[in-house]
């Protein structure tokens, strides 16, 4: 077993290596800057459009149609994909690795990803089509196939594939593996359980949220929709609550943090004391970890996108500048910040995860914080775990048939077990080999399809 999972290991470091170098990085940047050129920087133009028109839904009491979710839910189906692990352990992951620095190239790719995902969503609600059941369908599969030429449909087979693939660790394992360490990490404060008990704890709770996960996701994309618009604007409010509070309480550390974060973005051994080595990994590590969390060149959430109602694809589009601006620029950041600002010793150059952002919280409150700060981490862990598998099902549909989505779901939720189980480095590791797969076809896409995007836009003077 241990030989197996060297294997595994050695296999994915070459594959990762290869898949985030920097030809990958220069794809990423490049997509989004050329998007941004093309469109005139809608993401900043239409920035407080953007905020009105996502804020306003929030008082809608619309009702979606038959087969479809209201803008507001698809937007939250969205973002309980995208604010998740990635917000919490993925920071704090990419600050151990890449050192503070990290966080200005996430801010970056966040950025020019505002405009990625804006034209993912508006491909995707553009180019979408019914399914057999009369729902709707589409993504990075459906604007391929319908808005590129045959020679180009291999690209909506790999990304349906790698999609499949990627579900069960960046959407499952990673997720239920943040849920554990920070219910772990709130009993351990507590003297409830000994360091002995965390692995049986662990498969007890792995065991209860595949039971919950089946339940929701067996219900289909409606009752996916009415969890997501109930539990992501709760948690994202206590956590930007907490993280606010950390950050006042903390006050005047915040000018060194972010001097920390530019010095560091391009010399990180000034910052980390020669443990984090060139400007290159603090990049890598900023942008992929960014990717994802935001998802913006993965094209995941514009799946969710396309179930909506609206009919505008512009209109919907908009929605996807939101919400890399809350995951990233608010919610990183003030992940980011808390771990900085809260004066903890950081490990740099060895794997973290959510426990580093828990004793952000815990240095800054006391113990007790960290039942509210587990409440939190599971409601985003939860909520990305049922967004993602909206999208494997999504994809699998794509490749198969509708008839293979239950047993899909059963599978999915099952896996749940293992990630509360695995190592966490192990599970990152693989899980960012996989996005950054996926990412590939999608960014090939967006930039052949440019010219579609630059019409529509046009189109509803944007």
């Amino acid at each position: 077993m241990q030989n197996l999972l060297q294997i595994i290991t050695d296999v994915n470091k070459a594959v990762n290596g290869f898949v985030w170098g920097m030809p990958a990085m220069v794809c990423i940047i490049g997509v989004g800057l050329w998007l941004s050129l093309r469109t005139g920087f809608i993401q900043f133009r239409r920035f407080p459009y953007a905020m009105k028109a996502t804020i306003g839904k929030l008082f809608s009491k619309q009702q979606a149609g038959h087969g479809a979710l209201t803008p507001f839910q698809a937007v939250c189906t969205a973002l309980s994909a995208t604010v998740g692990t990635g917000n919490i352990a993925g920071v704090a992951g990419a600050i151990a690795i890449g050192g503070p620095g990290a966080v200005f190239w996430m801010w970056i790719s966040a950025l020019l990803g505002m405009c990625t995902k804006f034209a993912e969503v508006t491909l995707a609600v553009h180019f979408r089509e019914r399914n057999s059941k009369g729902d709707w369908v589409g993504g990075p599969m459906y604007y391929i196939k319908n808005g590129l030429h045959p020679r180009w449909h291999f690209l909506a087979w790999l990304y349906a594939f790698f999609g499949v693939l990627t579900v069960f660790g960046t959407g499952n394992a990673t997720q239920v593996n943040t849920i554990t360490a920070a219910i772990n990490t709130a009993l351990l404060n507590f003297n409830l359980i000994s360091a002995e008990m965390q692995g049986t704890i662990s498969l007890v709770i792995g065991i209860i949220i595949a039971a919950v996960v089946a339940l929701v996701l067996l219900g289909g994309v409606k009752r996916i929709g009415k969890v997501a618009e109930k539990l992501v604007p709760f948690m994202a409010v206590l956590y930007i609550i907490l993280g606010i509070g950390v950050v006042i309480l903390n006050i005047k550390n915040v000018p060194a943090v972010f001097n920390s974060i530019f010095v560091g973005a391009f010399n990180p051994q000034a910052v980390t004391g020669g443990v984090v080595g060139g400007m290159f990994i603090a990049l890598q590590k900023g942008v992929a970890r960014g990717i994802f969390s935001n998802e913006a060149g993965l094209g995941t959430g514009s799946i969710a996108h396309a179930t909506s109602d609206e009919r505008d694809p512009i209109e919907q589009g908009v929605f996807g500048i939101f919400e890399v601006f809350m995951d990233t620029i608010i919610i990183c950041t003030l992940t980011a910040l808390t771990i900085l600002c809260s004066g903890i010793s950081v490990n740099y150059g060895a794997a973290a995860g959510a426990e580093l952002t828990i004793s952000g919280f815990t240095a800054t409150y006391g113990n007790w914080v960290s039942i509210f700060t587990a409440v939190a981490m599971c409601c985003f862990a939860f909520s990305t775990i049922l967004g993602w598998g909206l999208y494997g099902a999504r994809c699998l549909e794509y490749l198969a048939s509708e008839k293979w989505i239950k047993p899909f779901m059963v599978v999915y939720s099952l896996v749940a077990i293992l990630g509360a189980t695995v190592s966490l480095d192990l599970l990152w590791s693989i899980a960012e080999t996989f996005n950054g797969l996926m990412a590939i076809p999608n960014l090939i896409a967006l930039f052949l399809l440019s010219g579609t995007v630059v019409k529509l836009v046009r189109e509803r003077n944007m």
